[in-house]
């Protein structure tokens, strides 16, 4: 069955509950043609890769946590994620009844017995050419990520053997082959480019070798036995609060929503490289099952049509420091001064941070998140179209 027709249609159904309907259609269709079993599918882990968007507290732990009010609204408490409060990491294993992920470099009370997350705010595909104290991106970026991973293969099941409390923090070797391998990495590497001032055609330029890198990071893992992928793609760059204001355009390249045309015209072409690249690994990887998300086009939704959605302000940032967009990149969320002795917080969250699409400008908050992933949940924005929890079937 081609998924690619019935997209359109999934994608204008007046309710979740048609969507959800035409996809478990859908999906009855697709198991009678190819006899395939369609039963949900069982993922006793989850590993991740990624940066910012799905970190929920590598960075914080290797150079310290992000301050309150990240964390605010969920954990009550710095969390390790640069939110508010969930990211749509924590809905997925939410929706698969399985913990939250730990950090791998977190070694405080961490619990690994369903998967561990690699990822950390600022990491590329690439590996980075300057550090982050130079205001590089994290030097832990997709390749150290599977360093990590293939030391954790090995180093959980020798000290799991020891029995006793290992053998409940740590997974069991038949995890590895039956988790849900998620992936949600490249916004940086696009970023970069923006950083080094390059034009549009520069940075198009250089994202078939992102590419190869990522595509060559998935064989690493299906060779360690992954066999199920949910890869994300990127989001709107030229939608994001901190590329506005960071990386402005002249008025004539932001559109009717306050976009910047020629930054989400990388994104978009990224995208359907990333997608080209999937389909590719399909074949070639036939054992494995892979799972396209199309994030960009869900987020898209959300900046441009707020006020339908039930939101606010899409282009500023909820807690953030003055000008247009809430953002001054030398002022971040949670950023103190002393002032005569005393503390005081420069940059606070907003109080209406539950109708709030940008949490800080780079991120997104929790209600946002959580609308973001009951889209992707049912399939309708997926390539096969099919729902989270069916994302083994092949």
């Amino acid at each position: 069955m081609n998924s690619i027709n019935i997209l359109p249609l999934l994608r204008t159904s007046e309710t979740m509950e048609t969507n959800h309907l035409l996809i478990k259609l859908v999906l009855l269709a697709s198991c009678l043609i190819h006899q395939r079993v369609c039963s949900p599918c069982n993922f006793p882990a989850i590993f991740n890769f990624g940066d910012s968007n799905s970190d929920t507290g590598g960075l914080s732990a290797a150079f310290g946590q992000a301050p309150y009010p990240n964390g605010q609204t969920f954990f009550h408490s710095p969390s390790g994620r640069f939110a508010d409060g969930r990211l749509i990491i924590d809905f997925i294993a939410e929706e698969l009844g399985l913990p939250y992920l730990n950090a791998f470099l977190d070694s405080i009370g961490s619990n690994f017995s369903h998967g561990a997350n690699f990822a950390t705010a600022g990491s590329t595909i690439r590996p980075p050419n300057s550090t982050i104290s130079q205001g590089g991106s994290s030097p832990i970026s997709l390749d150290v990520q599977l360093v990590q991973f293939s030391d954790f293969i090995t180093r959980s099941q020798l000290i799991r053997n020891q029995g006793g409390v290992f053998k409940k923090l740590l997974p069991k070797k038949e995890y590895f082959s039956q988790a849900l391998y998620t992936f949600d990495i490249g916004q940086n590497d696009l970023t970069s480019g923006l950083k080094l001032n390059m034009t549009t055609d520069q940075i198009k330029a250089y994202i078939p070798d992102v590419l190869d890198q990522f595509s060559n990071a998935i064989r690493k893992v299906y060779s360690k036995g992954g066999r199920r992928f949910w890869i994300h793609n990127t989001a709107p760059l030229g939608c994001l609060p901190y590329v506005l204001d960071r990386f402005p355009v002249p008025a004539s390249q932001i559109d009717n929503h306050g976009c910047a045309i020629p930054r989400n015209e990388i994104a978009r072409y990224y995208n359907s490289e990333l997608k080209r690249r999937v389909i590719g690994l399909r074949k070639e990887l036939s054992d494995a099952a892979f799972t396209y998300v199309d994030i960009y086009s869900i987020k898209l939704t959300l900046i441009t049509h707020p006020k339908k959605l039930g939101f606010r302000y899409p282009l500023v940032a909820c807690c953030g420091h003055g000008g247009k967009y809430n953002y001054n990149k030398l002022i971040k969320c949670g950023a103190k001064v002393m002032v005569e002795g005393k503390e005081i917080v420069l940059a606070k969250s907003c109080n209406d941070v539950s109708f709030r699409v940008s949490w800080d400008g780079i991120h997104f908050t929790e209600t946002a998140n959580s609308w973001i992933f009951q889209k992707i949940n049912g399939g309708a924005f997926s390539d096969p179209p099919i729902p989270l929890k069916f994302a083994c079937a092949r």
